[in-house]
């Protein structure tokens, strides 16, 4: 994992989150497109994953996409996993960050967001927290806070909460909500 923040500022800005978004292919997705015979968009995710943005909610923290794009695939796994937040089809996500800002009266700075690709660099150079997969590309690795172990697809937005949630002492009591 590269990180370009030292500790403490990354455990300061991490207990000042209140929004956690993330693109999905290449991120929640390993990124390739596969579709029916029908035409229709198939997407896998990973269950680990989800179960990291249950405990991000959990927490207290709020869930989001902003994704450039639709389908129902991406639809569904949001509504599966209570997200406050789902800005999907953007062409621009400047401005649709920008948008998403003003309508929940919030600063980029208490914002953490993972993107793997080219549209997400202005997302990226805004937030509190800039999270990139192991695989995303060079210049978002350049631009991102932390670049995490893990690829897009397999857990890395797992990885990116757990961090999270370990830097605002948070995770050992989600966890031991598990134990006997």
């Amino acid at each position: 994992m590269i990180e370009r923040l030292d500790e403490l500022t990354f455990v300061r800005r991490a207990e000042a989150l209140a929004w956690l978004l993330f693109d999905v292919d290449g991120v929640l997705t390993d990124g390739r497109l596969f579709y029916s015979g029908d035409g229709e968009q198939l997407k896998t995710f990973h269950v680990r994953d989800g179960m990291a943005l249950r405990l991000a909610h959990r927490a207290g923290l709020k869930l989001g996409l902003l994704s450039g794009r639709r389908s129902r695939p991406i639809e569904r796994r949001a509504r599966d996993l209570e997200m406050e937040s789902v800005v999907l089809g953007v062409g621009d996500k400047h401005a649709a960050f920008q948008s998403f800002l003003d309508a929940n009266h919030i600063a980029a700075s208490r914002i953490a967001y993972i993107g793997d690709d080219l549209p997400d660099l202005p997302v990226l150079d805004r937030v509190g927290r800039a999270f990139a997969p192991a695989d995303a590309a060079p210049e978002v690795q350049a631009r991102a806070h932390v670049v995490l172990d893990r690829r897009g697809g397999d857990a890395c937005v797992r990885e990116m909460i757990e961090k999270i949630l370990r830097a605002r002492g948070a995770w050992d009591d989600l966890v031991a909500h598990f134990l006997p």
